[in-house]
């Protein structure tokens, strides 16, 4: 008698503490977790257990990477995958597979080629940038004129830069959160535009990337209505070295550096392409979504194993496994692979265009958009009051290495507008310190993603999910919304 009051004073106290971590800041340290402390938790920890014991992510991704490949938005590729994207889901079992068109311009790289002719005759590196135009048929010859940002370029003396090619060389610090993209993406995106108002031929960037290759970085430039074309193009961050060097040993040389530049670049028209969805109907609250996403869309020299083959595993793989592990999920759970992301969110605001009248049916959203590297943080954007009511959830996370991080997220880039609508959303932070070595390269294939890594992202992929799908939280609206 005595040994069962002890056990039912004990059963009692738990339930205290867990009502009191769900009304008080959260403590990773003072956290219990128990398998029984809600239904919700129960679903996810086995599907945590099943999850640990499957490769389908990985799966997945190599399944994308080999019988699709690159697939660029509005290209034959992009066709390809949005096939293959139908047939997974179908293969998969999802309930319902359907597609939302999605205009898109389709651009075509073509060849690249750049070279210094004197005073140093020397191959560099190059890739187009995409969007960006052509150079004339032969090529274009001029001086270079280096800068270290956009803004001394944007200070500088006209006179020292008109009819030469500049030459944009600030370098990108490596750190896990990947922090530093933000601050040198501007050079790739903004670049051609800076530079043409000064009258400037051509604009070369340094690679917007972390390694020491001769791998050039492409991704998305954009030209402004009122300001001259010029064609834009990334050299390998190990060309911009060498580049680089050469304006030091022609100060005892004293000639101009001159470069060749020949981008065979072109816009190829209007093209459609679609997002891909598809969804696990909820067998009690049909009409509450938890939404998780990835982009479809690559860019075309690797094979988008990392950018975003990962992300579509991860999220396809996690909702099918919540499926195996709780049969039908209460809510539904709405995977949505993205067109278009690469050449500017085109796919995600197409989706909210055409669901702008359910969006607040979303009790959350999400997307893996940054690799493979393994989740060390969950941020939400929940609504202030109930955040903290998941304790059990973040306790579980907490155990596996995935802490509690703010609550000011806005989530990946396609679901980033999301929150103006009051939609809450999660961002779960991946390890992404060698994530820009690969980005937007010909080296972004199947080999960068570690098997046990893309597992991890699976599992709390699929932990979330289920919780979310399996319980009655619900934290909309998203805070700080119109």
């Amino acid at each position: 008698m005595r040994q069962k009051i002890g056990v039912a004073i004990l059963s009692i106290g738990l339930v205290i503490l867990l009502a009191s971590c769900a009304k008080t800041p959260y403590n990773a340290q003072n956290a219990i977790v128990n398998t029984a402390s809600t239904p919700a938790l129960a679903h996810a920890l086995n599907v945590k257990e099943n999850s640990q014991k499957s490769g389908l992510s990985y799966q997945i991704v190599k399944s994308l990477t080999v019988e699709v490949g690159p697939r660029i938005a509005g290209s034959q590729g992009d066709k390809r995958a949005v096939a293959w994207a139908e047939a997974k889901f179908n293969e998969l079992g999802f309930d319902k597979v359907y597609k939302q068109a999605v205009r898109v311009r389709n651009w075509e790289r073509g060849f690249a080629d750049a070279k210094v002719v004197s005073p140093f005759p020397q191959v560099l590196a190059i890739s187009a940038l995409g969007g960006s135009i052509a150079t004339p048929e032969k090529g274009l010859e001029a001086k270079v004129v280096m800068f270290d940002s956009l803004d001394s370029l944007a200070s500088a003396e006209k006179a020292t830069i008109e009819g030469n090619i500049v030459f944009l060389n600030t370098r990108m610090e490596r750190d896990r959160a990947g922090s530093f993209y933000g601050q040198v993406v501007p050079n790739r995106v903004n670049g051609a535009v800076e530079a043409a108002k000064q009258g400037a031929q051509a604009v070369i960037i340094r690679s917007v990337g972390t390694d020491n290759s001769r791998f050039a970085h492409t991704g998305i430039m954009r030209y402004a209505d009122d300001i001259e074309k010029i064609p834009a193009g990334a050299i390998s961050t190990a060309d911009a070295d060498n580049l680089e060097a050469m304006f030091s040993a022609q100060k005892s040389a004293q000639q101009d550096i001159i470069l060749n530049i020949n981008m065979q670049a072109k816009d190829a028209g209007w093209q459609t392409s679609y997002n891909v969805i598809g969804e696990f109907t909820g067998s009690e609250k049909p009409d509450e979504v938890i939404l998780i996403s990835a982009h479809l869309d690559s860019w075309d020299e690797g094979t988008g194993a990392l950018d975003d083959g990962a992300g579509v595993g991860i999220v396809m793989a996690a909702a099918k496994l919540v499926k195996e592990a709780v049969g039908q999920p209460k809510r539904t759970i709405r995977v949505v692979l993205y067109a278009a992301e690469e050449i500017g969110l085109v796919g995600a605001y197409q989706y909210v265009r055409t669901n702008k009248n359910t969006l607040g049916n979303i009790i959350f959203a999400a997307e893996s958009d940054f690799g493979a590297g393994q989740i060390y943080q969950l941020d939400t954007g929940f609504a202030a009051a109930v955040r903290n009511d998941p304790a059990d959830l973040y306790s579980a996370l907490n155990m596996m290495g995935v802490k509690l991080g703010n609550n000011t997220t806005k989530g990946g880039p396609d679901v980033s507008m999301l929150p103006n609508y009051g939609v809450p959303v999660i961002a779960l932070k991946q390890d992404g310190t060698y994530y820009f070595d690969y980005h937007h390269t010909p080296n972004d294939t199947l080999d960068k993603i570690k098997p046990e890594d893309i597992q991890q992202n699976q599992t709390v992929w699929a932990m979330i999910t289920a919780y979310m799908a399996m319980s009655d939280f619900d934290p909309r609206p998203a805070p700080n919304t119109k």
